[in-house]
């Protein structure tokens, strides 16, 4: 079972690297190969928990629907922060402190690394439940406190969030 998701896992990676590499010489080949190996004997459990299950597949299946939204939200973004670049007196920096309601690591992972990949705004820091977030401006602040992104990740993840409005929420 474990050489099956090894190999699952280097023909995954090797075919990134073919694809982001462009290169198919032998030596770009070679190296390809030998990193996929590695990675994929090092490393083949974060791709493949084990065991498998339904759980998984569902999971995997919410983050391919995530992905679309969030490169939504980056492109929205971007447009926002092309607007500030033509009206400077709109940007208002500021670093923003609010409270998560996620309870596994891998969902604050993904919160943490889909407000950094939003223009105009960079996780900081996380302190257990504490994301500490710079915001380029006002509307870049209140999306990320509004708590869209935060329910659509807890759904990526099958967690459950109680309602209700941050009441932690402020600024440093």
């Amino acid at each position: 079972m474990a050489r099956a998701r090894r190999l699952r896992a280097f023909v995954i990676l090797f075919a990134f690297w073919l694809v982001f590499s462009g290169y198919f010489d032998p030596l770009h080949i070679g190296l390809g190969v030998l990193c996929s190996a590695l990675v994929a004997v090092f490393s083949h459990d974060l791709l493949f928990p084990y065991p498998p299950s339904s759980h998984t597949a569902r999971t995997m299946w919410r983050l391919a629907a995530f992905i679309p939204w969030l490169i939504w939200q980056v492109i929205g973004a971007n447009l926002h922060v092309v607007y500030l670049v033509f009206r400077p007196s709109q940007i208002r920096p500021r670093v923003i402190r609010f409270r998560t309601k996620l309870t596994h690591d891998s969902s604050k992972l993904l919160f943490g690394n889909s407000i950094t990949l939003t223009p105009g705004t960079v996780t900081m820091d996380i302190e257990e439940d504490e994301f500490f977030v710079h915001a380029i401006s006002d509307k870049a602040a209140n999306d990320t406190l509004s708590g869209d992104m935060e329910y659509r990740v807890a759904h990526v993840f099958s967690e459950t969030l109680g309602t209700g409005s941050r009441s932690n929420a402020g600024e440093k």
